[in-house]
């Protein structure tokens, strides 16, 4: 078989896996899953040796696949035990949940980039984080195994991954709702980096605009992030503090975006477009909002409201199976308001 034709039939086969269940696959459908589907090609000449069937790759644990195949990063084992899990509740006819539809190549550039973060680009793809590992990470996943210390870029990273989750990692709706925002200055909920930065221009402060560049400022922080306000926001853009009357502007702004109509009918959006997902628990912090002075704008906040709990397991079937996720009202101070609740479980 010559080395296009060899290619063409892995190709099939990865395609093959898609639609059969795990537990039927051969030996060349378990080898062009890990190269192809997978993005893994790496493992594949240790796969080819040891892993002879699909029954097989469903039994695997964690330690067979760190000294059997070879896989010592911690991420790239997460990734593959993610995976055969999906499968495994694939076969109870659920079908793969839609984070398996996000491969590592679109997490590390275009979700990046639309959260604002790009520099972090060449880390994600190293560790090659898909739609299942995000769904998996927690605050102290992305120091310690992405080398993320940076406090709000954290921060920044959770909310996208859960405005995800609300959305039952379904792509497709989420570029939906941002279409039909995009000229139009209603559900922020969904901005990407660069619809906030369009806005930024829009009310005339288009001179600091690209101050937002690699801020991680999208419209999951600013509608659900309690801690950021006005204040940081004006930060973020390098607004002088002296200037009273651009950050009094950008209050109005900020207030007028938040419009009670427009957050109703966004909620009634986002509730009709959730759906049961796995998720890991968040540890939402109540946060004190205080005003400084007379001026209405010089608001802050004590802490960042946002959490990742630890909870996940070292063995596939070990997810947590539910979680509830918390967004409390900002307090009166505020001119952004969020949704009461959501609750997401995965059955």
């Amino acid at each position: 078989m010559s080395d296009g034709e060899e290619q063409l039939d892995r190709l099939q086969q990865a395609e093959l896996t898609r639609n059969t269940c795990m537990s039927l696959w051969r030996a060349g459908a378990v080898q062009a899953w890990m190269e192809v589907v997978m993005g893994m090609p790496m493992y594949i000449r240790a796969c080819s040796e040891n892993v002879k069937s699909g029954k097989v790759l469903l039994s695997l644990t964690d330690e067979e696949l760190e000294l059997g195949l070879g896989i010592s990063n911690q991420i790239h084992r997460r990734k593959v035990r993610l995976a055969i899990e999906d499968y495994r509740r694939a076969e109870g006819e659920q079908g793969l949940s839609k984070a398996s539809e996000l491969d590592h190549h679109w997490v590390s550039t275009s979700w990046l980039s639309d959260v604002g973060l790009p520099q972090y680009s060449q880390t994600f793809q190293t560790h090659l984080v898909d739609g299942r590992v995000l769904n998996s990470l927690s605050r102290r996943d992305l120091e310690r195994f992405l080398n993320i210390s940076d406090h709000f870029h954290q921060t920044s990273l959770l909310l996208a991954i859960q405005l995800l989750q609300m959305l039952s990692f379904d792509k497709e709706a989420l570029q939906l709702r941002r279409l039909k925002c995009e000229h139009e200055n209603r559900d922020p909920l969904v901005w990407t980096c660069h619809r906030v930065m369009k806005w930024i221009k829009d009310i005339d402060l288009k001179e600091f605009a690209e101050n937002l560049q690699g801020k991680g400022i999208h419209g999951a922080v600013i509608t659900m992030d309690q801690s950021f306000d006005t204040e940081a926001l004006a930060k973020a853009l390098g607004i002088p503090s002296n200037k009273h009357m651009l950050h009094r502007h950008l209050y109005e702004e900020m207030k007028s975006l938040s419009d009670p109509l427009s957050n109703a009918e966004q909620g009634t959006e986002l509730i009709s477009s959730s759906s049961p997902v796995a998720v890991n628990r968040f540890a939402g912090e109540r946060t004190s909002i205080r005003r400084l002075g007379k001026s209405p704008l010089r608001l802050r906040a004590d802490s960042h409201s946002v959490e990742r709990g630890l909870s996940f397991q070292g063995n596939c079937g070990s997810l947590p199976r539910e979680a509830r996720v918390h967004a409390v009202p900002r307090a009166k101070g505020s001119p952004m308001h969020t949704f009461k609740s959501v609750e997401i479980t995965n059955v």
